[in-house]
């Protein structure tokens, strides 16, 4: 877990905290799109981060849903008769799909876990787009220094783990035959989903957790002997020749073997000032195809088709 080193992009922070700082002090509202791996775009109003989102970690509706505290159809209902509102809160507590106070818990944990994925990530750069309106969900924004001191904070707390892993790199499988005694929900709900081939990033979506708790969580698991990480491909030895010696260089043809090239001429070839004409009836094609002269003619061939001669 070597790469944990290098968990923090200093290029990439400086040009995001530059971006957020001149953000905030300019109170700029709108859109603040950040280019990387996985990027994201943060929405801001008056200088205050309203809203983010990023392809590295669930957003509020993925939280909802995966988790199961709102099924797909209550979603989709709501989302129809606000006319396609894309954070329908008001009609979710209208309807008593879910509280208040537990959309603005989730919409904040969404918020600050976006934030740290894109911290957590590669930053290459920063675009601002003004908006009149920037898409909020929460109601009070959040000051750019403490959205970059808590995405600071909790790389720092996953590098002291005993088996710190990257949110986008590592991933772990279950343990077989391993008596794994009480475990805690979330626990059981990684176990299931871990496959090899998923990423922390990837269980985080799945089990509909954010992206930071999924992490932790499967850093203590390979502690704790849970889970695994697979190992490294072995490299493919290259053997040497049966004879043991490596590839050996071609040794170039002696001076005597090889068959001088017939010089160069300096003088271009003559070009004529004329060119050949054709004379007519040089080939004999028009004598070979020439039709056989007959005495017959158009009107004895139909006097032989009726049958009478004449």
């Amino acid at each position: 877990m070597a790469g944990m080193r290098y968990s923090l992009d200093r290029v990439g922070y400086d040009l995001l905290a530059h971006a957020l700082h001149r953000c905030g002090r300019e109170e700029f509202s709108g859109q603040l799109r950040v280019a990387g791996a996985p990027g994201g775009t943060l929405h801001l109003r008056a200088g205050l981060v309203v809203g983010a989102e990023s392809p590295g970690a669930p957003g509020p509706e993925t939280l909802l849903l995966r988790s199961g505290r709102v099924s797909g159809e209550q979603w989709a209902e709501v989302v129809r008769e606000s006319g396609g509102e894309r954070w329908p809160a008001t009609g979710l507590v209208a309807r008593g799909h879910a509280g208040a106070a537990q959309l603005r818990v989730v919409c904040v944990m969404a918020l600050y876990d976006a934030v740290f994925a894109i911290v957590a990530g590669r930053v290459h750069g920063c675009e601002r787009v003004a908006e009149a309106e920037p898409f909020a969900t929460v109601a009070v924004g959040e000051t750019c220094v403490r959205l970059l001191q808590d995405a600071t904070r909790r790389l720092a707390a996953l590098a002291t783990l005993p088996h710190p892993l990257r949110p986008d790199r590592e991933r772990p499988n279950p343990v077989p035959g391993v008596d794994h005694g009480p475990l805690t929900p979330l626990q059981r709900a990684l176990l299931d989903q871990a496959d090899g081939r998923s990423t922390a990033r990837d269980l985080a979506f799945r089990t509909g957790r954010g992206v930071y708790t999924v992490t932790v969580e499967v850093a203590r698991m390979l502690a704790d002997g849970l889970l695994e990480c697979p190992e490294a491909p072995v490299p493919i030895p290259v053997r040497p020749p049966p004879d043991g010696q490596g590839v050996r260089q071609r040794k170039p043809e002696p001076a005597a073997s090889r068959t001088a090239a017939p010089p160069v001429s300096a003088v271009p070839p003559a070009v004529p000032d004329e060119l050949p004409r054709r004379r007519p009836g040089a080939s004999g094609i028009a004598e070979a195809l020439a039709p056989e002269r007959t005495g017959a003619s158009w009107k004895g061939f139909f006097r032989l088709r009726n049958g009478a001669p004449k």
